[in-house]
């Protein structure tokens, strides 16, 4: 898998916001992407680099709109701590 499908989109909540002193910066990745391709594309994408990585599946929720129901569907979330003192330039505005 090539590194620009590994990472969709960073995800900017309040606690990944709050996260990014310390270095740890959170995204939404390919579902098939494993720990190692993150990191590998995170490294080339932003050119830091990058301590640990911790991922996780977000289940698909159900939802009800008037009489039909449905599932939003289910994605994957890593956690990316880079090396002390480094920062992505680009999340940081």
């Amino acid at each position: 898998m090539e590194f620009e499908h590994v990472l969709i989109a960073p995800l900017l909540t309040e606690k990944s916001v709050t996260e990014r002193a310390r270095s740890r910066y959170t995204f939404k990745v390919n579902a098939k992407a494993t720990k190692i391709q993150v990191k590998q594309a995170v490294e080339k994408a932003f050119k830091v680099k990058v301590v640990d990585v911790n991922t996780c599946i977000v289940r698909a929720k159900r939802r009800i709109l008037g009489r039909s129901i449905g599932k939003t569907s289910g994605w994957k979330k890593a956690y990316i701590t880079l090396a002390a003192g480094q920062k992505i330039q680009e999340l940081e505005a």
